[in-house]
């Protein structure tokens, strides 16, 4: 690779792989072993370093940022989540993750998500403030932080009021409900459903041709301006949530939430 695109040969990923389709490149999340793409450690760490890659990127016009078959991403592992307990990995956590959500704003190509299987917690996130979203009628999209006894601090309480407005947003992150594909598009979040996961890629490649087709520079200068106001409005809300969700995560509530999963059962919150 050198500093000025992307190559589908790097070896420096292994959750995101890569490929050129003329002028759009194709980023598909796809995790071994893992059909679901439940963010851990490693597929954390590929987002945060993916979107200064594309911020580089110098020969594609249009990104498509795409799943698998199964899901786009499937929220946060929960193994992975007793790991972030260790001294300083909530702090690593929190900065990462407003690393990543600005750096994605800051890509100066259109992006475009197909959301190709159910985006769950920072996968809603990750879809919701792309340029163009298509999402396959198999799919859902949801941020569950709550019934996990936790803040949506990696983003969700930016991305849904941006897309739906406080109120409405609250409606789904209150609650941690899914939005159907066809209740996603009537609310204005997609801009394409289609039947399945394969036609969702290739609607979602048509739209990145299509922004790839137009005036780069009034395309990129149009997308940086709307998003340097997003910046602005979310900034400050971004850090508040971030710090509520570490508390969060040292909640017993959090705890128990996560020993009722294990055990199979309702969760009993007390608030501490």
């Amino acid at each position: 690779m050198n500093s000025t695109s992307m190559d589908a040969s790097d070896n420096s990923f292994e959750c995101l792989h890569f490929e050129r389709h003329g002028d759009v490149l194709v980023v598909t999340i796809d995790k071994p072993d893992d059909p679901l793409n439940k963010v851990d450690d490693r597929l954390h760490h590929e987002l945060t370093a993916l979107f200064p890659r594309l911020q580089a990127e110098r020969e594609a016009r249009a990104v498509l940022l795409t799943g698998t078959d199964s899901a786009f991403s499937a929220g946060g592992d929960f193994d992975w989540f007793p790991q972030l307990q260790e001294p300083g990995r909530l702090e690593d956590l929190r900065l990462d993750a407003r690393q990543m959500i600005f750096d994605l704003l800051d890509v100066h190509l259109p992006v475009v998500c197909a959301v190709t299987g159910h985006a769950i917690g920072l996968g809603a996130s990750i879809a919701l403030l792309c340029g163009v979203v298509v999402m396959a009628e198999t799919a859902r999209l949801a941020d569950p932080h709550v019934r996990v006894g936790i803040v949506a601090g990696d983003g969700g309480t930016i991305a849904w009021p941006l897309a739906l407005g406080p109120m409405l947003a609250k409606r789904y992150l209150l609650t941690g409900d899914p939005l159907t594909a066809a209740d996603a598009e009537r609310l204005g979040l997609v801009a394409q459903t289609t039947p399945d996961a394969e036609s969702c890629r290739a609607a979602g490649l048509e739209w990145a041709e299509r922004l790839a087709a137009g005036a780069p520079l009034a395309v990129q200068y149009t997308k940086q301006a709307i998003n340097a106001w997003i910046k602005q409005t979310s900034g400050s809300a971004f850090e508040h949530a971030s710090a509520l969700e570490i508390l969060t995560f040292d909640s017993d509530d959090h705890a128990e939430a996560l020993s009722a999963l294990s055990e199979k059962r309702e969760p009993r919150f007390t608030g501490r």
